[in-house]
């Protein structure tokens, strides 16, 4: 299997700016105490699974107060930092795909999302990837929580209707109007909404 670039998408969780839509549920202090507890589990995920170098792709950018004492020192120097820029999702997404497809590195992109994407589904995906094109991680709500690629294409990103329940199955028919064979492993749950809140690990629920 080859070694390959994790780039983990993320916003600074500062309070009525992540997890809106958990505001309801858990007020906005602890939307973004959630927000925070689960970027630093998907760091610490996307390292344990070794498959790779491992990037925060941040916004705002690395350099802002907003991400002062966000991570743990320990856990901010295992990874490289990266700005997402502007533009709207796609075209950080795209810009962020490019930039790694320069390395000659293959790419699996993931978001903070989702504790269900632990180490051993990260290792699953890379070594569906080291045979395919692609790899999709689908999310029951129709959307993705990782997608892996070997070469990025713009049109996986570009003009996509993000946050809706249409963007698995439109990846799905870009990849295949690009002709590649991928992968898909078992579909797993983003926490977005209030009723979602149930797929939280157990233990996390003192946390949150």
């Amino acid at each position: 299997m080859s070694r390959l670039r994790v780039t983990v998408f993320a916003k600074a969780p500062q309070p009525g700016r992540v997890k809106t839509r958990l505001m309801s549920a858990l007020g906005a202090v602890g939307a973004a105490r959630l927000a925070q507890r689960m970027l630093v589990h998907a760091l610490e995920q996307a390292l344990a699974a070794d498959i790779g170098e491992v990037e925060l792709c941040a916004s705002p950018s690395p350099q802002d107060p907003a991400w002062c004492g966000v991570l743990p020192c320990a856990l901010a120097r295992q990874v490289m930092w990266q700005d997402q820029g502007d533009g709207d999702l796609g075209v950080r997404l795209a810009r962020a795909a490019q930039r790694v497809a320069a390395s000659g590195q293959p790419l699996l992109l993931m978001g903070t999302d989702c504790p269900a994407l632990d180490a051993v589904a990260l290792r699953e995906a890379a070594q569906a990837l080291a045979s395919h094109e692609a790899v999709l991680v689908p999310s029951t709500d129709g959307g993705y929580v990782a997608l892996g690629v070997r070469r990025p294409h713009p049109s996986l990103f570009c003009d996509m209707p993000w946050s809706t329940p249409v963007v698995a199955a439109y990846t799905r028919a870009r990849m295949a109007a690009l002709g590649w064979r991928w992968a898909e492993r078992p579909a797993l749950t983003d926490i977005d909404e209030p009723e979602q809140l149930d797929a939280l690990p157990v233990a996390w629920w003192q946390g949150a």
